[in-house]
């Protein structure tokens, strides 16, 4: 800060985000294996494993919008 103006911020590498909808998964899914899109709580998409389903809170990169994991509750 200078003079009272933000010259830069400092964002952390991940967060934790609210999946909004993704469609769900089909029988047989896995861990490791396709992706599908899901939206998050602030409307950005990302592509997530197949197994993961909406309401479920996960682990993404903010300097490229990867998804890195689950959160469990």
């Amino acid at each position: 800060v200078h003079e009272g103006t933000p010259l830069f911020i400092e964002l952390p590498t991940s967060v934790e985000l609210l999946i909004s909808h993704t469609d769900p998964g089909v029988q047989g899914d896995r861990s490791t294996g396709g992706t599908k899109p899901a939206t998050l709580e602030t409307g950005a998409e990302i592509a997530v494993p197949l197994f993961v389903s909406t309401g479920e809170k996960v682990k993404v990169d903010t300097r490229d919008g990867r998804y890195l994991g689950r959160i469990n509750s």
